[in-house]
């Protein structure tokens, strides 16, 4: 079976996606400034979790999990996935500037992390159904939750220690380094924990809440 995604939806994702640009556009024009022009390169990368789970679902149904490609695609898509997450992070630069109002920039930021975390949940969730073909619900669950853990610590990295999903393949020494010390010194990084609790408890929740609403629809 096929894992199509419906065209309708695909427009919905493509119109919620173009309204964000639309507003970075507009202020970029109005106040002839560039500040949040980064947001773009974030919404990007946000989009490609969501390809690699289309991708790795269409592979997996196809020529199973357990071969070394689907294992190499899963491990690239678990690398991206935090990328989806990250967006919720931005509004760490949002600031009164005077170059717009400050309630466009909540909305714009708000929009761009809105976006990210639909992307990110819906490849997220993708990959949940597949798991519940082969696993007990509550090993699929357990599976997504160490998934959500993971975006969470990696969504801290990212933010405060400017680790990029590519670093794994190009600085793999330093960021073991940087991850373990982390593990091995926790007096030292208690910010690492609380950071990383906060994006836990916030993916979580609203990942459960979404995964309950969709099982609720699906049964009318």
């Amino acid at each position: 079976m096929s894992a199509k995604i419906p065209i309708r939806l695909i427009t919905a994702l493509a119109l919620s996606a173009s309204f964000s640009v639309g507003l970075l556009v507009a202020r970029v024009i109005a106040s002839e400034s560039s500040r949040y022009i980064f947001l773009l390169w974030n919404l990007t990368l946000a989009v490609i979790p969501l390809l690699l789970g289309w991708w790795l679902v269409e592979r997996v149904r196809t020529h199973g999990w357990l071969k070394w490609k689907q294992i190499l695609l899963t491990l690239v898509w678990l690398s991206f996935l935090p990328n989806s997450f990250y967006l919720t992070s931005d509004f760490v630069h949002l600031r009164e500037t005077y170059e717009a109002s400050l309630i466009f920039d909540v909305v714009m930021l708000m929009s761009f992390a809105v976006n990210g975390l639909i992307f990110g949940l819906m490849s997220l969730y993708l990959i949940h159904k597949e798991l519940l073909r082969r696993l007990k619900p509550r090993q699929a669950f357990a599976l997504v939750t160490a998934v959500l853990l993971a975006c969470s610590f990696a969504t801290y990295l990212g933010r405060y220690t400017r680790w990029n999903s590519w670093d794994v393949v190009f600085r793999p020494f330093g960021l073991i380094f940087d991850v373990s010390d982390r593990f091995l010194n926790p007096a030292a990084h208690s910010q690492t924990y609380l950071s990383t609790l906060l994006f836990f408890g916030f993916l979580t929740t609203l990942y459960f809440v979404i995964w309950e609403m969709t099982r609720l629809l699906e049964k009318k």
